[in-house]
């Protein structure tokens, strides 16, 4: 007999997808029709922190305002049950950008202008409900075996701020993730859709190569490097990438909002009139969608090893 604990109200936990700091992320089945979903769930000491609970909250409120986009996941419902809060989404690929960028940036390089476009359409659809997302990284990402590609993750996301809103804006804390953060994100300033697109410029830089624009010894070396530091090319880590695309990445990653591209359309415009690489990249044998070396994933935190397995770990 299944345990109470296993259900979240009408939702059936089946299976670990992924554990965060504050949430966990579970498929789970509908008992009723059976329709399969993703839950995501605030841990339990986080259950009981406002904060966290106001952040699930908006992100559910943000997600409302975006279901018309097929290329942003779709947030159904915001539920508690067993005193956790949480999501019910759409049942995606389980598999991010960075997760596929383990194996290397031929991992997804065959199909990485399909992967871009889809992304910058999801950008560009928030962008047109005046939403910023302010914390794109590969890792909010989801992207399909044949290329499909959704955004998620909508936890910092603002409105843009216009008018009265913009003249007193009020700085506060920095949010973000340091390796993508743009120089007026940092420096805690007013921030909209270029600040977005500076975010991307660094995402595209790491699929194009398979390593961020910039790295640091520290926190503050790495933010320092965003708001000081040349940009680099692309080219000088993958020399397959085209000059137009590395001078692309560039320009998205300028330090002054004005000399990058001016939104997402114009992005869009520009990334589907030029070629990603001088050479065709072909598809890998072995697709990293059916093999992640080095990737700990839900089933293998969850079945017991094999004979094979433990025969294996022997021999090496």
């Amino acid at each position: 007999m299944t345990k109470t604990r296993d259900y979240y109200g009408p939702y059936r936990l089946t299976r670990l997808i992924r554990s965060g700091s504050t949430a966990e992320v579970w498929e789970a089945i509908h008992e009723h029709d059976q329709e399969r979903f993703a839950l995501k769930i605030l841990k339990g000491q986080m259950a009981k922190d406002k904060n966290e609970v106001n952040l699930l909250k908006h992100e559910f409120n943000v997600g409302k305002d975006l279901q018309n986009s097929p290329r942003i996941i779709k947030i159904l419902d915001y539920s508690i049950a067993n005193d956790r809060p949480f999501l019910v989404l759409e049942l995606f690929s389980e598999l991010n950008i960075k997760q596929a960028l383990r194996r290397g940036p031929d991992s997804l390089a065959f199909m990485l202008d399909k992967i871009i476009e889809q992304a910058g359409e999801g950008i560009y659809y928030m962008h047109t409900r005046n939403w910023i997302h302010l914390d794109l990284k590969p890792d909010n990402f989801l992207v399909s075996r044949d290329g499909e590609t959704k955004l998620i993750d909508f936890t910092i996301t603002e409105k843009k701020k216009t008018g009265l809103s913009k003249i007193f804006h009020r700085k506060t804390l920095a949010k973000g993730t340091r390796s993508y953060m743009a120089p007026e994100q940092i420096r805690r300033k007013v921030c909209d859709e270029r600040t977005d697109i500076y975010s991307f410029g660094c995402v595209l830089f790491e699929m194009a190569t398979g390593k961020p624009p910039f790295t640091g010894d520290t926190p503050n070396d790495l933010l320092n490097k965003h708001l000081n530091a040349s940009i680099p090319s692309a080219i000088a880590y993958n020399n397959n990438v085209t000059k137009e695309f590395a001078d692309l990445i560039k320009r998205m990653m300028a330090k002054s909002a004005s000399a990058r591209p001016g939104s997402m359309w114009d992005f869009l415009k520009e990334i589907r009139s030029i070629q990603l690489w001088n050479k065709r990249p072909r598809k890998p044998e072995i697709s990293v969608f059916d093999s992640m070396p080095g990737i700990r994933g839900a089933d293998d935190m969850l079945r017991k090893p094999s004979a094979a397995d433990l025969n294996d770990e022997e021999e090496d």
